[in-house]
């Protein structure tokens, strides 16, 4: 099978760039999820192997359960070490950013990413970017950066040469970015490629278990009372909703990534369509941050964009609100309305 991506000048073009490149930076989208963490590490771990010595970047903390992946120690987080990070912006000549498509998905670091004089090379499968780049590789239509990673390797004529490091990295963010593999993972080349990976000796039921089953018991207490409590079902609409506040987390001793996942959860009752998850910023007042999931052809990211600041993919989309939790709650059953007019 096939699956090659890129035309022959697009991959000349990547080559040469790769080539000429002598201080890389490798960075991501703010609180980055297993395809921006998988990504990141793979790419980087593949420069290596071409004999360059790239630098990862990300602009904030990621989820313990992704702490396991080999080469982790090597990413430089924004928020820690600025000063380290704006000279590297300053020396780099090429910045590979991967798994987002605007500049405004790196917070705080926006300005240091703008304001570098380096060649960017987008590489990305969400839909419309926005980002200007010297080199763009958009592939909306592909499941994860990982896959679109994975094509570019098997095309460069790399794969026999692709570390086993390397194969666990792509092959997590994959996992994570489709659910297991059970949303948006239905093209048969997906499956070629995971079988591909698997030649490279990384143990895929283990993966799945370092990223899933690694919660403290304060996280599953946290989760069963998100559900049993906070959990608003609007049959009507197929759709449901729940909040997450600041005195909550506090009370559940939450960390990062406890809620990963979460909002996928109502999809599992019969009939349900749409699912929104609001949480309050752990740091700012008035910030609600904002995840959406949905089925099929029931497209959640028009919601994304039109009633919560962001955007996404056909079946999960996220976004900002700047306001309480309480106005947030009245925007989402606007939302919720919105949709059932739309698809009920």
């Amino acid at each position: 099978m096939d699956i090659s991506i890129l035309t022959d000048s697009e991959l000349q073009q990547l080559s040469d760039i790769i080539t000429a490149a002598k201080n890389i930076i490798i960075t991501c989208h703010k609180s980055p999820d297993g395809d921006a963490i998988g990504s990141t590490l793979a790419w980087a771990d593949y420069l290596r192997s071409k004999g360059k010595q790239p630098m990862m970047v990300v602009p904030d903390a990621f989820p313990d359960f992704l702490r396991w992946m080999p080469g982790v120690e090597r990413i430089v987080r924004y928020d820690k070490h600025q000063d380290q990070v704006k000279e590297a912006f300053d020396k780099a000549d090429v910045v590979f950013c991967l798994d987002f498509n605007s500049t405004s998905r790196v917070s705080d670091m926006q300005p240091v990413l703008e304001q570098s004089k380096a060649k960017r090379v987008l590489i990305d499968h969400h839909e419309n970017p926005e980002m200007e780049a010297a080199f763009t590789i958009s592939k909306p239509d592909l499941c994860a950066t990982c896959e679109l990673l994975l094509r570019i390797i098997w095309q460069m004529g790399d794969f026999d040469a692709m570390s086993r490091h390397c194969a666990i990295a792509l092959y997590a963010g994959m996992m994570t970015d489709t659910g297991g593999f059970t949303y948006n993972s239905t093209r048969s080349e997906i499956y070629f490629m995971i079988s591909l990976l698997l030649t490279k000796n990384i143990n895929k039921d283990k993966i799945f278990r370092c990223v899933y089953n690694v919660y403290s018991d304060w996280c599953i207490r946290f989760r069963g009372y998100v559900l049993y409590q906070k959990m608003n079902v609007l049959p009507d609409a197929h759709a449901s909703y729940f909040t997450i506040t600041k005195s909550e987390m506090k009370r559940f001793h939450f960390i990062k990534g406890d809620a990963e996942g979460l909002v996928n959860e109502p999809l599992r009752i019969k009939g349900m369509r749409l699912s929104i998850s609001l949480r309050e910023d752990t740091e700012k007042d008035n910030k609600v941050w904002v995840s959406i999931r949905s089925v099929d052809h029931y497209y959640c990211n028009y919601l994304a964009e039109k009633y919560f600041n962001g955007g996404g993919h056909t079946n999960a989309a996220g976004g900002c609100l700047n306001c309480s939790i309480d106005e947030a709650v009245r925007i989402t059953r606007e939302a919720i309305q919105d949709f059932k007019m739309k698809y009920v």
